[in-house]
């Protein structure tokens, strides 16, 4: 009895003990996790505080599971620092437990599941499209494409948004933007100029289907041909033959019966639309769209249709504009009842037989095709909320007024049923989506039209400010915890981490490589945010960077950076979906550089030459041939000829002038283009001229950066944009640091509004034709031209040409070396040259290049923001010195004096400062303008002086 009793005494004693040391462990275990979570760090993103949430022992198996906080989920991981991560908790861990296998969970995974598919060696199925393709033909095609896309993102649907947009603020009565104007612009008018020209192109170069629910042409006219209603002016016709013939369907159609529409009112339900059965001979029977354009200029062109049940994949669309003939091929089992984007194109004012729209019954299948309204133009707002319009271009407005105009049903665009605009407005951009892709494979388990949209993202910019002048940054955003944790196809909603983690990544990289500059980034929320749960694809909100914080707009303002944003967001997507579909990619090339003209050996033939341009980050993007875009006159540009080699002759018609732009192409799509340049064959020449390009500048607004102020100064110098920007909303109006923060008032970057819905105009890279078109009127001289890198690689001749014209435009750069040796080397074998421009003054000191070549010395700048006369060659003119939307602005001018020998010949009335010189001795000849001759805007006056230039030059000398 007493040893049983001891015995157990014995294992009491015993299991107390283990159970104290086991404590003991515990304890010891959730304070090094707690350890180490307070002193986590790292260099990969800006996470905030982690903290250890909770962990489970399970000591029979010797597991160890740890559930990190939120924040901890918000870095990138890669198989590389998961294993760091592991190894480093390990180690930090007391025995027997750091010899346990470990579990280490955030964001609701593993954090080894976390690591993006496009990153691991074994990939994570569930959130994979794997097999799962649309079948068919795409939404639409461009068939005058003259090269094949296979390795990018043909066949693939993309929606995209810029944000916000003007709405309707119903507890206020009045049209408001979602965010406030600071630094020149607001988030609404700010990220339009990041995705409409560059992000949106992009994709489209690569051959992807884009669709935005923000009106994406920029063209404040629109003119609507229908069956039923025409813009004034404008012209529907249908021609048919004996067997097939147009007929009504028996489903409403467009019609424009207001100029305004209230709420919850749908055009496409007041008109009838049109069938007609199809035939495999060509233009047979077809319907014709022809628009009274009101202004020369670029339009986008949408068509409408119905969708029938023998409705066909490859419906023949012929658009007819100034630089020749596009054809599409639409499918039209998808998307009926809404607009249709086809592309932007340059129309002529007026009705003209050569700026329409056609609609063959063409067609490789037996079906019908259908017609319907077709827009041009983009147009203004015309919903009306309390009582009013929103008095801007449509482009401007959100997306929730768009989407009426486009057809979608009420619930889709107002959800409130017209109480709360503002939520209606964030909702409709999924939810546009949505029912364009219900029915499709992507998503199979909603009502639609059929469109297999793979996946969202909307660009945004975010708040948050620093005082010490550093980075907010970027953030991404994703939602998992809804609809079970699955997208509609069944893939897991996981894929938008995925989408949100490639994105950023991408901009970390390719931003601090491009300009050497770490990029801060933010963290990856998983949060319910409207626009990452609604959408029935992977989605994701880019929160770019700060509008309120000064060092990134410094960034956010400067076109080179949009352009590397852009291509960032690009690749990202294009590597995304190429592994969700398990395809092989290739990036498109970036733009050529050193382009040239030179006058062919056959007659009447020129030469074009150019060099690739090798993207070191991306080893898949080496061009494998180019297209040559050509215009003649002042026409636009035609579809573009393929070639293989980095050279092409052309066969020109005496007294025209033709222009070129070349792109880079690949299996992955299409660069942006190079630099316009231009040519022309006088008939009878007398001579040929050379034009060098040597403005291809662009740069943000003047800042200001001292101890106690902070901002842009538009009136001193609004910039060059690249080509136009919409971004700008007015001037900054608070400059006080010590006012970071507040939003309204005197905050640091208030700005007020005098520059909304206006494209401020910026470097179009077209003055070579400018100038051309001056010389061409000036007399009977051929031209050609060449970008300023040949003259400094040696590959242009100056010496074959009677007169160089040297365009500078706003242009800072400084001469090189070569640059000035081979100017001084034209000179000296009896050169004639003209240079021009605002920024290019200081070059006159280097070297004494302006006292020893060009006979002139710099006289420092002078402002232009009065944009006070300039008089010589008896004459004036005025050149723009603030922000405008005809031509770029020039807020200052060079002071230049002649030198012994050389005279003035012209002068700003304001000051009489010197702006232009003229040498003309036995040795050589120059004549030196302070200003940029493309900005004298007056067509008489700018021929006149060129005329003057000119003979000045060239003409002999009386003795």
């Amino acid at each position: 009895m007493y040893m049983n009793k001891f015995a157990i005494l014995l294992s009491g004693f015993l299991c107390l003990a283990g159970a104290v040391s086991g404590q003991s462990l515990e304890q010891t275990t959730e304070q090094r996790l707690k350890d180490f979570f307070t002193s986590y760090e790292t260099s990969y993103a800006r996470i905030g505080k982690c903290k250890l949430e909770r962990f489970e022992v399970e000591h029979e198996k010797k597991v160890l599971r740890v559930y990190a906080n939120p924040a901890f989920g918000y870095q990138p991981f890669t198989e590389e620092n998961v294993s760091a991560i592991y190894r480093l908790l390990k180690q930090s861990l007391p025995g027997p437990v750091n010899y346990y296998t470990l579990q280490m969970y955030a964001d609701g995974k593993l954090i080894e599941d976390l690591v993006p598919n496009a990153y691991r060696k074994k990939q994570d199925k569930t959130r994979l499209y794997g097999k799962l393709e649309a079948k068919g033909n795409p939404w639409v095609t461009n068939v005058s494409r003259p090269y094949e896309i296979s390795r990018g993102l043909e066949g693939r649907h993309i929606a995209l948004w810029q944000s916000h947009g003007k709405v309707y603020r119903n507890e206020r009565n009045e049209w408001r933007w979602q965010r406030p104007r600071l630094f020149c612009t607001t988030e609404d008018l700010f990220t339009q100029s990041f995705v409409v020209p560059y992000l949106i192109p992009m994709l489209e170069n690569a051959g992807a289907v884009v669709f935005t629910p923000r009106e994406r042409d920029w063209q404040r006219h629109e003119v609507i041909v229908d069956n039923n209603t025409c813009t004034k002016g404008s012209h529907y016709l249908e021609v048919e033959d004996k067997k097939y013939r147009w007929q009504d369907t028996d489903k409403p159609g467009f019609a424009q019966k207001y100029q305004q529409y209230p709420d919850n009112y749908n055009p496409f339900t007041d008109g009838t639309a049109r069938f007609i059965p199809t035939q495999d001979k060509p233009e047979k029977a077809f319907a014709e769209w022809i628009p009274d354009i009101p202004e020369k200029g670029r339009y986008a062109v949408y068509v409408s249709y119905q969708t029938l049940p023998e409705s066909v994949s490859d419906a023949k669309y012929l658009v007819f504009h100034n630089g020749g003939v596009t054809e599409f091929k639409v499918n039209q089992q998808m998307g009926g009842g809404t607009w249709v984007y086809l592309g932007t194109f340059e129309f002529d004012k007026g009705r003209n037989d050569y700026g329409m729209v056609v609609l063959s019954n063409e067609s490789s299948r037996k079906g019908v095709v259908c017609a319907d309204a077709v827009r041009f133009g983009g147009g203004m707002g015309n919903i009306v909320r309390g009582g009013q319009v929103s008095g801007v271009p449509r482009y401007l407005e959100g997306a929730r007024y768009w989407a009426q105009w486009a057809g979608m049903p009420y619930p889709v665009y107002s959800k409130s049923e017209g109480k709360n605009d503002y939520t209606d407005d964030i909702n409709a951009r999924s939810l546009t989506v949505n029912y364009l892709s219900g029915g499709s494979v992507y998503n199979p388990t909603e009502k639609g039209l059929k469109v297999p949209f793979e996946m969202t993202l909307g660009l945004h910019s975010d708040a948050g400010f620093h005082t010490d002048d550093e980075l907010v940054g970027s953030l991404g955003i994703y939602t998992t915890d809804f609809n079970d944790g699955k997208l509609n196809s069944g893939v897991s909603r996981y894929a938008s981490r995925d989408l949100t983690d490639m994105v950023l990544t991408g901009l970390q990289r390719d931003i601090s490589s491009r300009f050497g500059v770490q990029w801060a980034r933010r963290s990856m929320w998983n949060r319910n945010y409207s626009e990452t749960r609604l959408p029935a694809v992977p989605s994701m909100i880019l929160e770019l960077l700060s509008h309120q914080n000064f060092a990134d707009m410094k960034w956010g303002h400067n076109p080179d950076f949009k352009f590397t944003v852009g291509r960032s967001v690009y690749k990202s997507v294009l590597k995304f979906l190429s592994t969700m579909h398990g395809t092989d990619y290739v990036v498109q090339p970036l733009p050529v550089n050193h382009f040239a003209i030179r006058e062919g050996k056959k007659k009447n033939t020129f030469t074009l030459n150019w060099n690739p341009v090798e993207d070191v980050m991306e080893p898949t993007a080496k061009p494998q041939g180019y297209i040559v875009y050509t215009r003649i006159g002042y026409g636009g540009f035609d579809n573009g000829v393929y070639v293989r080699k980095p050279e092409y002759t052309v066969k020109v018609e005496p007294g025209l002038v033709y222009s070129f732009k070349v792109t880079a192409v690949n299996r992955g799509g299409e660069s942006f283009p190079s630099e316009i340049l231009s040519a022309y064959k006088a008939k009878r020449s007398k001579g040929t001229l050379l034009i060098v390009n040597g403005f291809d500048a662009t740069s943000g607004p003047a800042e200001v950066n001292s101890a106690l102020l902070q901002g842009f100064d538009l009136k001193a110098n609004p910039g060059i944009p690249d080509g136009q920007t919409p971004a700008y909303c007015g001037y900054q109006q608070g400059f006080n640091r010590d006012k970071a923060g507040l939003e309204t008032g005197d905050g640091l970057g208030v700005s007020d509004d005098v520059l909304e819905g206006r494209l401020i105009a910026g470097n179009t890279r077209d003055y070579v034709f400018i100038h051309g078109k001056a010389i061409q009127r000036a007399g009977r001289y051929s031209f050609v031209s060449c970008s300023d890198e040949t003259l400094e690689s040696g590959s242009t001749d100056l010496t074959h040409y009677d007169m160089v014209d040297l365009i500078c435009g706003a242009d800072a750069k400084t001469f090189s070396a070569s640059m000035r040796e081979a100017l001084a080397g034209y000179c000296r074998q009896g050169g004639r040259l003209l240079v021009s421009g605002s920024k290019w003054g200081a070059n006159l000191q280097k070297d004494d290049f302006g006292k020893n070549v060009l006979k002139c010395t710099y006289g420092g700048r002078f402002s232009n923001l009065s944009s006070a006369p300039v008089k010589g060659a008896g004459t004036s003119f005025r050149i723009q010195g603030g922000a405008n939307e005809s031509i770029y602005a020039v807020p200052s001018m060079e002071c230049v004096m002649p030198v012994e020998g050389a005279y003035s010949a012209f002068a700003y009335t304001n000051g009489n400062y010197g702006s232009g010189t003229v040498y003309r001795g036995e040795d050589y000849r120059t004549f030196v303008l302070g200003f940029p001759l493309e900005c004298v805007e007056n067509t008489d006056v700018r021929t006149y002086l060129m005329q003057t230039i000119v003979q000045t030059l060239l003409s002999k000398k009386r003795r």
